[in-house]
């Protein structure tokens, strides 16, 4: 059997009529080589099948062409019924993929786990790491973007004033005022909300969200609060039912909490919405099949994750018109539940 050589860098030169040094930059993605000269280079390789040689490229780009996401969860949660993270991580890979960049993904659902995403991003095993779903005051972006790594997080992070990193959120006081002005419109007096962790800013927000609108209609309300899960949206219903039995509305600050209260409610002898109207909050397509249907405010989640993406590859490529932060709308989806 005849193996065929691997194109080596001076094949192409040759072919080009042009020196090694000039192949080089043209394949490392320099733009200082005139266009009729990085077009023959560019049709050189194609003729030949040249695959650059990824670790000498890195050595003269000083980039691993790689962008870490971190996921702040356990693999159980990432991998659980959850639609939120395949969301991210789908918006997130298809930037990245146009762009020719490898996604590594990482979980950090423990303080050991923290310990070696630092280690791995500060040897340089990547060009910068996207956080996504943060947890409390987490120390980690802040430290990473000290040390010069590019830094992105999905969600405004929790961290001191001092180490400020890029970040992409959505509208989550918009969101909720539309879900309770909803509630409200309809007739409902006895509004209480199954809100989010209290360690995440989506958590904190959706929940002051809630009391503000609330105080604006004039009313007020009882609170129970979850984890973003379908079972702690069964026990936070049941635990409103029983603060107030004849409750008519709940804002739920995530669609699969709501799908749990729908459950908790049908369970209790409750009929939605006729009973007790119900809003969620994300949009998740498996909504659409709920009994009945949920109305919920629906969050850009691909969108956050390829915007995340395009921060990244700004910072990476030393973009200095990288926003510091954006801000995505959210939108009210009226089904039957409410």
């Amino acid at each position: 059997m005849v193996t065929r050589e691997r194109p080596t860098l001076e094949a192409v030169a040759r072919r080009a009529g042009v020196s090694r040094a000039t192949v080089s930059r043209v394949v490392n993605g320099s733009t200082t080589v005139a266009v009729a000269i990085r077009d023959a280079v560019n049709a050189a390789v194609q003729e030949l099948g040249y695959v650059p040689n990824q670790a000498a490229r890195s050595l003269v780009t000083q980039r691993t062409e790689s962008i870490a996401l971190i996921l702040p969860e356990t693999a159980s949660r990432v991998f659980s019924d959850d639609l939120f993270f395949p969301a991210v991580i789908r918006g997130v890979s298809q930037e990245l993929e146009a762009a020719d960049k490898q996604l590594v993904l990482m979980m950090a659902g423990s303080p050991a786990s923290h310990g070696r995403v630092e280690r791995y991003a500060m040897a340089g095993h990547v060009d910068g790491v996207m956080f996504a779903s943060m947890h409390g005051a987490d120390p980690l972006p802040g430290a990473l973007a000290r040390l010069g790594i590019p830094v992105v997080c999905s969600g405004r992070p929790m961290t001191p004033a001092e180490s400020p990193v890029p970040y992409v959120d959505v509208d989550h006081f918009g969101g909720v005022a539309q879900a309770v002005a909803h509630l409200v419109a309809g007739g409902r007096r006895r509004i209480a909300t199954i809100a989010g962790p209290q360690d995440m800013v989506a958590g904190v927000d959706r929940l002051n969200g809630y009391r503000a609108a609330l105080e604006e209609a004039g009313l007020s309300g009882h609170v129970a609060v979850g984890d973003f899960t379908r079972d702690s949206g069964v026990r936070a219903m049941a635990q409103l039912l029983a603060d107030d039995p004849e409750l008519d509305g709940v804002f739920v600050a995530s669609d699969m909490m709501a799908h749990g209260a729908l459950r908790a409610l049908k369970d209790s002898g409750r009929t939605v919405p006729d009973d007790v109207a119900v809003i969620g909050f994300d949009d998740f397509e498996i909504s659409r099949y709920s009994d009945p249907p949920l109305t919920t405010v629906r969050q850009p989640i691909v969108d956050m994750g390829r915007t995340m993406a395009r921060q990244m590859l700004g910072l990476v490529n030393d973009d200095l018109d990288v926003p510091q932060s954006v801000v995505l709308a959210t939108e009210l989806v009226v089904r039957a539940s409410a």
